[in-house]
């Protein structure tokens, strides 16, 4: 069975037992979560595309951890100027894993 699912403003192609990381969620760690914003299921052969969501489809869903992203370096230059800006960030991700989809 597989789901696309909305979490987090992100849409994400989920099956049962994948590991994801989304933006981060206000949760703690090892609480269950549901998604009810599933935009489309797929049982073997049958197909379900909601307008804009699949009526009675929740996807559920363990949180594992949280953690932060690799470093992004944000590099801004303008040349023969001597303007050179150097700055980053990591992003802050939480780990889910699936634990079922039901229609």
């Amino acid at each position: 069975m597989l789901a696309i699912v909305e979490i987090a403003g992100q849409q994400m192609k989920v099956t049962k037992d994948q590991v994801i990381l989304v933006h981060r969620l206000e949760a703690s760690e090892g609480d269950s979560m549901s998604f009810d914003q599933v935009l489309m299921v797929e049982d073997g052969a049958s197909v379900q595309i909601g307008m804009p969501n699949v009526k009675g489809a929740s996807v559920s869903a363990t949180v594992l951890e949280h953690l932060k992203g690799d470093k992004v370096i944000i590099f801004k230059k303008k040349r023969r100027k001597g303007y050179r800006r150097k700055n980053g960030h990591r992003q802050q991700f939480t780990k889910l894993k699936i634990n079922g989809i039901s229609l």
